[in-house]
């Protein structure tokens, strides 16, 4: 089965949005999007999720839709975590080896990474990501890859990320309710980072700032490694409850004021313009300053700023990006958020746009930054976000490895190969129908 036979679905169970996205490798290796299904979110709070029910029947809507428009059966899917609950740490951990003449192998490598999802964690959590960072060889630190070295003691400094017990299995149980299997549970930031970040950008060093409805995500890279993550509780949503509350006006009105007219830089704002409400019944309309709206937003916008920022110091990386600052996400749309990002963290900036991966595709609205994590969710299904794991995979083709993992996806869609193939069965006949006219007509 090779990679272009694969047909991988992601979902992404956000605060405003619930997505499913089904997606394969073309010829040219770029990812192709087959289909798209969305439903509005009302089931899950900062990236938890609080309605068991609203959520699973919003998981049906989006995955019945991505089912229509690609034709696919969809039952196996990558699923995004986040929330606030998300924690990371730093560990340190060894193993001995017997034998000083043979050489490091991937088995040794594997043993010393799942010897980490060992560690006791507090009450409650437990780990799903476990991530090297470097390794050391007897005493030879600094190693990115021990393979192939000899040697008796490895050691391995891990980046571990840890959920809540109780978030994950509400996951869980949203998906299988739903009729689904879950492949691989993935952070979210990661995903996004998967789909937006160059490897240059890795390489030098960035932070990867993801701005969802109800958290902001963080993802720190350096020397194409994985080095920091967080998830914090704030995000679009909390902007849009300002604006209701300040220009008191209805939740709606207020997430159009900021998507149509908001700005992260007052400054930015016209004095004289003024939108005008529909007003409540019989009520007259309500006029609303462009220039007080932007102050609404900006006086936020510094203060999730300020928090990314504070944790990016906290990293120990803040001086170490020389790629700067990546935004994606929904709330990425705002106007002047770059210049906002540049003013008060002092890096470059850009918007993430998911499109460097992406081949041609009839659906074009998922070049949108808010698509992001979604795009990340499919392409995980395809490459692991640390390349040693896909050198790894290729040296060892054993059975237990991820390749085996994302078998999963193919028998999923095997009803969906059997939709492509009858297109080409279908296509060689007419092929075939077409090429005997003609010897006819000779």
């Amino acid at each position: 089965m090779t990679q272009n036979d694969k047909i991988v679905v992601g979902l992404d169970i956000g605060t405003t949005k619930i997505c499913a996205l089904v997606g394969r490798k073309n010829e040219y290796g770029k990812l192709e999007i087959l289909g798209l299904g969305k439903a509005v979110s009302e089931g899950v709070v900062r990236g938890m999720v609080s309605n068991i029910d609203k959520t699973v029947e919003a998981i049906r809507k989006a995955i019945r839709q991505a089912e229509e428009q690609s034709g696919i059966d969809i039952k196996v899917v990558n699923v995004g975590i986040a929330g606030q609950h998300i924690k990371s740490l730093q560990h340190n951990g060894s193993i001995t080896r017997t034998s000083l003449d043979s050489e490091i192998t991937v088995e040794d490598v594997n043993r010393l990474t799942n010897d980490m999802y060992r560690l006791v964690t507090p009450p409650g959590s437990e780990i799903i990501h476990v991530m090297p960072q470097d390794y050391k060889v007897d005493y030879e630190d600094g190693i990115m890859d021990p393979v192939g070295m000899s040697g008796v003691r490895l050691e391995g400094n891990f980046h571990i990320i840890t959920a809540q017990s109780n978030a994950v299995n509400n996951i869980t149980k949203c998906i299988t309710r739903a009729g689904l299997e879950i492949d691989q549970l993935i952070l979210e930031p990661l995903a996004s980072c998967m789909s937006v970040l160059s490897e240059e950008e890795r390489e030098a060093g960035v932070a990867l700032i993801d701005i969802g409805g109800g958290t902001t995500d963080l993802a720190i890279f350096k020397d194409n490694i994985i080095r920091h993550t967080a998830v914090l509780p704030f995000g679009g949503n909390i902007i849009t409850s300002d604006i209701k509350q300040g220009c008191m006006v209805m939740q709606n009105q207020a997430e159009q004021l900021k998507v149509r007219f908001g700005k992260a830089i007052a400054d930015e704002a016209s004095d004289n313009e003024i939108v005008s409400i529909p007003g409540l019944r019989d009520r007259t309309p309500k006029e609303i300053s462009l220039k007080n709206l932007a102050f609404i937003i900006e006086a936020r916008m510094e203060e999730i700023v300020e928090l990314v920022y504070s944790e990016i110091v906290r990293s120990g990386y803040a001086n170490q990006l020389a790629a700067g600052v990546v935004i994606t996400g929904g709330g990425a749309q705002l106007q002047n958020l770059v210049q906002l990002v540049e003013y008060l963290t002092g890096l470059d900036a850009r918007i993430g746009y998911p499109n460097e991966h992406l081949g041609k595709s009839k659906i074009d609205s998922v070049k949108s930054p808010m698509f992001a994590t979604t795009v990340g969710l499919v392409l995980a299904g395809y490459q692991a976000l640390d390349e040693r794991v896909n050198r790894y995979t290729e040296m060892t083709n054993s059975p237990d490895t991820r390749v085996v993992n994302e078998v999963k996806p193919v028998q999923k869609a095997s009803s969906g190969g059997g939709f492509f193939n009858k297109i080409i069965e279908r296509t060689k006949g007419m092929l075939i129908d077409d090429f005997d006219d003609k010897q006819q007509n000779y």
